[in-house]
């Protein structure tokens, strides 16, 4: 930091400056021993200059408390030679509260004090509180300065974090946002191409189908034409069809309809105060993409509405294969509602309402059945038909008689 460099500078001018004045004080006024002044300041001088020079004085305490150790001594026996030598203690103070911990710092500064007061005490001939107010004040502000610096740092770095966690957070929510847009953007694609394209395209391929069955005889001539417009028709829907997969959420991309249900208890229980637990009944049967993306879906918004509304500890997630139909159960226990009385749906709620999950189980031709009590707890049912799963269109087309 500029500023720290900037008071490390201003300290070893200060000591400098002191050191000079003691030994030109000791010189103009003649004292007779002026050059052993003068040497220790020289030794005083060295000593200190060595000790930034060293890579380990910031890295070790210990070797910083060495440092400040010889530093003292030669203080000291400039202090014994001179009173000028007291003056030396005020940047002293800034060192060893700057290199000591807390607690070495302020005794490192309260012996000072008293080698100070004591040396001027025996260098006046007599002890009066003045003497001694002038190293205990100089070593109260130097506690003051460094102590209070030290403060606004750590609340400087504490602010530091906090920003670049806010930073990062942001960053997520954006990264977050951004999938959320794509998968649901995805999602609408997926469900738009089978509803309407591969829908179009399979009528069509089912058509020209019996259309090429129902030519007579003396116009055969014009199924080679209807086999060519079936085939495609064909390869458009293989095409339609390996879109939609692509388009498959990614909970269903690696793993089965109950893989995805079972991990997604897993995760709920994980983040959320709720225990949800997934239990599959019959035996699983091969489901058409948008089948298990509805059902995926509305176990998902069932689930979040749980957490955030219904206050409940425990959820459960059945997955039932009964027969010609799969059916999705969510239970709670939590405090339920009145079905009279439910909210106008939010569209800033993300469409995860009743509505909605009402919509995907309608449009694949089933249904969605909600029962909850005040008190209670809430149970959702998602039903909807067991469809062959794509590519047995050719097993169910219609026969056509000539």
């Amino acid at each position: 930091m500029p500023t720290s460099r900037t008071l490390t500078w201003c300290l070893h001018l200060l000591v400098v400056g002191l050191l000079a004045l003691a030994a030109v004080r000791a010189v103009v006024a003649g004292d007779p021993r002026a050059e052993l002044v003068l040497s220790v300041t020289a030794v005083c001088g060295t000593v200190y200059a060595v000790g930034p020079l060293l890579p380990h004085i910031r890295r070790s305490r210990r070797a910083a408390a060495g440092w400040l150790t010889v530093v003292g001594a030669a203080w000291l026996g400039l202090l014994v030679l001179t009173a000028d030598g007291v003056w030396i203690a005020f940047p002293l103070y800034f060192l060893q509260l700057h290199l000591l911990t807390r607690r070495g710092g302020l005794a490192a500064v309260t012996v000072t004090a008293l080698a100070a007061i004591t040396a001027f005490t025996a260098h006046q001939g007599s002890f009066s509180p003045a003497v001694a107010i002038g190293p205990a004040l100089g070593a109260a502000v130097a506690v003051a300065v460094v102590w209070g610096y030290q403060a606004l740092y750590r609340e400087s770095e504490q602010r530091r974090h906090l920003i670049e966690e806010l930073t990062t957070t942001r960053a997520d929510l954006a990264d977050a946002q951004h999938t959320a847009g794509v998968l649901a953007e995805r999602e609408r694609l997926a469900r738009e191409i089978h509803d309407t394209l591969a829908q179009g395209l399979s009528s069509i391929q089912l058509l020209l189908h019996a259309a090429e069955r129902a030519v007579p005889a003396p116009a055969r001539k014009a199924v080679h034409y209807v086999v060519q417009a079936r085939q495609a028709a064909a390869d458009n829907l293989a095409e339609a069809r390996r879109l939609v997969a692509a388009l498959t959420p990614p909970a269903l991309e690696n793993a089965s309809l109950a893989g995805a249900l079972e991990r997604l208890c897993t995760t709920t229980s994980a983040c959320h105060p709720i225990t949800a637990r997934f239990h599959l009944v019959g035996n699983p049967t091969p489901l058409q993409t948008p089948h298990e993306v509805a059902l995926l879906r509305i176990a998902q918004s069932a689930v979040a509405n749980t957490v955030r509304h219904a206050d409940a500890t425990v959820a459960e997630v059945h997955l039932n294969y009964l027969g010609d139909h799969v059916e999705l159960d969510i239970l709670d226990n939590g405090t339920g509602f009145d079905l009279d009385r439910l909210p106008d749906p939010d569209p800033e709620d993300g469409g995860f309402g009743l509505a909605a999950m009402r919509s995907r189980a309608h449009a694949l031709g089933g249904t969605l059945t909600v029962e909850s009590t005040a008190g209670q707890g809430t149970t959702l049912t998602a039903r909807l038909p067991l469809d062959r799963p794509a590519g047995t269109e050719r097993e169910t087309e219609p026969e056509v008689r000539r």
